[in-house]
Parts: C-alpha cells; sequence; structure tokens
C-alpha cells in the first residue's frame, strides 16, 4: 500500500530548477509562455475589472440602474466562474477569446462589488453639500464621490488582481497550447518536477507582485488615510 507521499527523488534541488529555467530561458520557451499568461491575465482584468468599475458606479449612483441590473449581477456572481469552463469552450470555443473571457468575468465580479459599495456609502450629505456649492454633476462625481469611494475600490483591484491568476492557472490548464499553464501541464505528463515547481514559483512570483503593485497603489493615491486602515 502507498502512503500517498511522493519520494524524495521526485522532488528537484533548487540548483536543478534554477537550471532548468536557465535551459527554458535560452532556448526562448520561458520568455514566449511568460509573455502569453501576461497579456491573457491582464487584457482579462482590463476587460473584466473595467466593466465591473463602469457597472459599480452606474448602479451606485442610478436607481434606475440599480434596479434594472444589481439583481441580476448578484445571481451570476453566485456561479463559480470557473463552472463555467465547459459551456465557454462550447460556445467560444478553445481559443485566446475563451481564456481571456474566463479571466474578465473572475475580475468583474469583485471590481462591481467593491465599487458599488464604496459609491453607495457615501455620504450624501457630502453630495448635497457640493451641489449646494455649485458643482455639476461630473465635479460632485470626481471631487465627492469617487475620492470617496477609492479605498473600497482599490480593495476590489486587489482582490481581482489575485482572482486573475487564480483563474488563468486553470484556463491554462484546459485545452490550450501556450503559457505557464500550459508549461506545468506539459512537464507534469513527463514527470518533469523541476518544470512544474518553476511555473509554481513564477505564478507566486507573479502573484506576490501583483500584491506588491496594489498596495503600492493604496499608499500612493490613500495618502490622506491612517496607515493601519490601508495596509
Amino acid at each position: 500500500m502507498t502512503a500517498g507521499i511522493a519520494s524524495g527523488k521526485l522532488l528537484p534541488a533548487p540548483s536543478d530548477i534554477l537550471l532548468d529555467a536557465w535551459k527554458l530561458f535560452k532556448s526562448g520557451e520561458l520568455q514566449k509562455n511568460i509573455g502569453i499568461s501576461l497579456f491573457r491575465a491582464l487584457l482579462g482584468f482590463i476587460i473584466g475589472g473595467g466593466i465591473g468599475f463602469i457597472l459599480g458606479v452606474l448602479n451606485g449612483i442610478f436607481k434606475v440602474c440599480r434596479l434594472a441590473f444589481d439583481n441580476t449581477i448578484q445571481m451570476l456572481r453566485n456561479i463559480p466562474h470557473l463552472a463555467l469552463i465547459p459551456l465557454i469552450i462550447l460556445v467560444i470555443g478553445i481559443g485566446e477569446p475563451s481564456k481571456i473571457f474566463l479571466v474578465s468575468v473572475g475580475c468583474m465580479f469583485p471590481m462591481y462589488i467593491n465599487t458599488y459599495h464604496g459609491v453607495t456609502s457615501i455620504d450624501k450629505g457630502l453630495v448635497e453639500m457640493g451641489r449646494s456649492y455649485g458643482l455639476s454633476n461630473s465635479q460632485v462625481f470626481f471631487k465627492i464621490i469617487f475620492p470617496g469611494a477609492l479605498p473600497t475600490i482599490l480593495m476590489g483591484v486587489r482582490y481581482a488582481l489575485g482572482v486573475m491568476w487564480t483563474t488563468l492557472i486553470v484556463a491554462e490548464t484546459v485545452a490550450t497550447s501556450s503559457g505557464i499553464g500550459y508549461m506545468a501541464n506539459e512537464a507534469e505528463q513527463f514527470t518533469d518536477m523541476s518544470t512544474v515547481i518553476l511555473c509554481i514559483l513564477i505564478y507566486a512570483l507573479f502573484g506576490k507582485l501583483s500584491d506588491f503593485i496594489a498596495k503600492l497603489l493604496e499608499d500612493t493615491f490613500l495618502v490622506w488615510q491612517n496607515p493601519r486602515e490601508i495596509s
């Protein structure tokens, strides 16, 4: 009976992982697949995050939009977006659009929820005060609503970036021929543990880098807040 514990011989030494990374770098495979994964992740985040932000602002400000769309969005966000993979493959196919679409869906809901709650939590008295001072609707938004909602919006950015990489990992192991996930999947089939662990480390590095960028955005744009509140 096996204990389900991997033999120590299957786990490569750090030097083996570095050597494997160097070989992949020299062949150009590492840069190519990293570039493809970054393109999918960033484009999916921009599309999904942008849609989530716009919907959050519209539903947060306009009651008619909230009544028309919020209940539907709240219902859809309860569906695990990774469960949509078979449907997406059937409808869109296995090309680049399906992977970008899946990442977009994953990023949209965190951005929507945080933007919506950020906008709706603005003190209505501040908005009325701004209007009493003669501010236009656009000035009210950019001078009162958006700055007040920004902490919650940036929290949504931070969460969406994490979901972005989690979704991409799954998307790149299903019917694909490029990307970091594809490298890991191919290596797993040939029991190439050095490449598998290298791919895991790359995902972890990009995840940490994304979180660092999100934290940097918070520290840059929320300097007026107490440091404890934005940590």
